[in-house]
């Protein structure tokens, strides 16, 4: 570092989906770094930010506006201390880290993006489930029903669910009868669904079933937030194996066997 160039930088990290050996090895270095810690407390797993410093600033956005995120920003930077701003899951993925960047941009203030596991892909793995299954669907559409934040025309829910691919929606399971009932415009009632809630985390809760009996099993479990849908044939059992270690395809690094 040149002598006298500031080191103050603010850092967008994506903590994961809850479990908080799922952060990444930057975020939890930069983390244990940083001198004003801003998280988002109602879905981050505040275990993320063990080994922060004894002094480090903290502050849940959980309760804050825009304005008064920024403001902690940039009060940090004037004083040449370092921000680590932690969101769920992957920060590029309903983060709102865009209208934050824009600000600094605004401000001259430096930022850098260190992604993380989104929940849709730890709903995955807690499903031991791949979404890209050869002869079953090769598209994984991330979505949300429209709820007071408008979705435009051409994704409304059932014009995505006529494509028939994988489909993992966010932030909809307090709709569920809403997003059963716009599922069903694209695909057929007896095609798999599944719902995760806070996949990877102690208290994870999964429910398995088809369009026509996801929603009253998710009722009767009590799930109404911070639970990830997904739908589609990948949840089934039938698919073709894939090219990649069929013994009879040829690639760059491997040739075609008997």
């Amino acid at each position: 570092m040149i002598k006298g160039e500031r080191q103050s930088m603010v850092y967008f990290i994506g903590a994961g989906p809850g479990d908080p050996e799922l952060i990444t090895i930057k975020g939890q270095r930069l983390i244990k770094e940083a001198d004003v810690i801003i998280y988002a407390g109602s879905l981050v797993n505040r275990e993320v930010l063990n080994g922060a410093k004894e002094n480090v600033e903290i502050y849940n956005s959980a309760g804050m506006t825009l304005e008064e995120v920024l403001e902690v920003m940039r009060k940090a930077e004037a004083e040449d201390k370092t921000v680590a701003r932690v969101h769920t899951g992957d920060p590029s993925i309903y983060g709102a880290i865009r209208e934050q960047m824009d600000a600094l941009d605004e401000m001259g203030i430096r930022y850098e993006v260190v992604p993380g596991v989104s929940s849709f892909v730890a709903a995955a793995a807690a499903l031991k489930k791949e979404f890209t299954l050869p002869g079953v669907s090769q598209t994984v559409i991330l979505t949300r029903l429209e709820g007071r934040t408008e979705v435009p025309e051409g994704e409304q829910l059932r014009n995505l669910a006529r494509h028939g691919a994988s489909m993992a929606i966010f932030l909809s399971v307090g709709m569920i009868d809403r997003v059963v009932e716009e599922l069903l415009e694209g695909y057929p009632p007896d095609t798999p669904a599944a719902v995760v809630q806070k996949a990877s985390w102690p208290d994870q809760k999964i429910v398995m079933g088809t369009l026509k009996d996801i929603a009253q099993k998710v009722k009767n479990e009590n799930i109404t937030k911070t639970a990830q849908i997904v739908v589609g044939d990948f949840l089934g059992n039938d698919y073709e194996l894939s090219k990649l270690y069929d013994k009879t395809f040829s690639h760059e690094f491997r040739s075609a066997k008997e």
